[in-house]
């Protein structure tokens, strides 16, 4: 009776998993792969979690300085142009009937000395309506002390808290404005200078806005800066930041007069376009440890071939085909890739979650402020998941790892068994 023949085992089936966990598991004279492959595996894992904890800050550092910009500011600022802006009421007026535009206001705007009997402070001064006041996101839903109700009524004044520590004042205190292009008399130019009663302190969480910026009433402003009933910009929020370039020939248009339209973009080009060409950088400067990991796989995985060289020759002579030990060097490179991208994948998350609480722990431990607010604008560390950003960096590690492993794997199904027999 003839001898069936044997068919070769079905593509990554049991029997070749078993042979790749078991090379991972070298003991004795080969315990030294399996060494590489912890830190192959630890690599990975770190440079996953690395590029997901730093790309997720850089992407909250971003809307957090964008929520608090254009939580104080516009999205659209419009300057006069050719006559000053006296009708502002009326331009108001027209831009809040186009579609999309949330509010619109117009306000007086100068720089001043703020002062008190404990310091002073260079500060910008605006001047608005409460009503008004009261639509700004950054103030009205930053109130720490005091209140908006009685804006109007008196010269009252609207301060950041760092001002107020600064200057050593609280709500109910009195501030000092001095404005050095003052009345002429014949003595020459006298600075102009008014008190202000504080009614409200806000809190926007960027420190260079909290320690100078100062709102007092509309009138008090147009006195104090002596602008004779002409606003000095308009205002405008509309309903999604990033329709700005829709909504600009809009808003011009409803203006009804000459003017020079600023978008929030263009005030901080500088600022963001440096914002984005570090962010792309760290990317790719992060994206070489995942690479280094990598090749550490390689060179694990070539080590075991050599290694593993007679055992291979007699799983050929046994019948097993090419194929099958490339699969088995394949499961066991990419084993340590795969299991390393989903740890760091899991690692990162976890951090990027809690990445402020982190923070403060280690402050604590350290009695170190590892994120002053006045070096880095912001009051906590921010952290923003961008999903397409974590999918492209986990795809991008899986890739390479499992390309890692294909020259090791090639090297492997290539050796010649008769060879490798005869050196054993």
């Amino acid at each position: 009776m003839a001898a069936e023949a044997v068919s070769p085992p079905r593509a990554f089936s049991a029997i070749e998993r078993m042979l790749a966990f078991r090379y991972l598991r070298a003991r004795g004279k080969d315990s030294f792969i399996s060494v590489i492959a912890v830190f192959s595996f630890i690599g990975v894992m770190l440079g996953v979690a690395t590029l997901i904890i730093v790309m997720s800050v850089m992407n909250g550092f971003r809307k957090e300085l964008v929520s608090k910009l254009l939580g104080l500011n516009g999205h659209v600022l419009i300057q006069p142009i050719e006559s000053p802006l006296t009708d502002y009421k009326d331009v108001v007026e027209r831009i809040l009937k186009v579609p999309g535009v949330v509010s619109a206001k117009g306000f007086i705007e100068g720089q001043a000395l703020a002062s008190s009997p404990v310091g002073s402070a260079g500060v910008l001064v605006r001047g608005m309506a409460g009503a008004d006041l009261a639509k700004v996101p950054g103030v009205a839903n930053n109130i720490r002390g005091g209140g908006l109700e009685d804006f109007d009524d008196a010269a009252n004044a609207v301060i950041g808290t760092r001002l107020a520590t600064q200057l050593g004042i609280n709500v109910g205190d009195k501030v000092t404005l001095i404005q050095p292009r003052g009345s002429a008399t014949p003595m020459g130019v006298v600075p102009r200078l008014k008190s202000f009663t504080v009614v409200a302190e806000f809190e926007i969480g960027m420190s260079v806005l909290d320690s100078s910026s100062v709102f007092i009433p509309f009138e008090q402003a147009d006195s104090f800066f002596d602008k004779h009933g002409e606003a000095s910009v308009i205002e405008v929020y509309i309903d999604d930041p990033d329709r700005i370039d829709e909504m600009r020939p809009l808003i011009e248009k409803a203006a009804g007069r000459p003017v020079l339209l600023t978008d929030w973009r263009q005030t901080n080009r500088t600022f963001f376009s440096a914002l984005e060409v570090e962010r792309n950088v760290m990317f790719l400067i992060l994206m070489l440890i995942v690479l280094v990991a990598a090749l550490n796989i390689v060179s694990g995985m070539i080590m075991l071939v050599k290694d593993k060289g007679s055992a291979i020759a007699i799983l050929r002579t046994m019948g097993a085909t090419q194929g099958t030990i490339m699969r088995v060097f394949l499961i066991t490179g990419g084993a340590i890739g795969v299991v390393g991208t989903i740890a760091g994948f899991a690692l990162g998350l976890v951090i990027t979650l809690n990445v402020e609480t982190i923070r403060q722990f280690l402050s604590r431990l350290t009695s170190t402020n590892l994120f002053p607010p006045e070096l880095y604008f912001l009051s906590q560390l921010p952290a923003e998941l961008d999903w397409r950003e974590v999918t492209t960096i986990t795809v991008t590690a899986l890739v390479l790892s499992v390309l890692a492993t294909l020259y090791p794997a090639w090297k492997a199904a290539a050796l010649d068994p008769v060879e490798q027999l005869r050196r054993g």
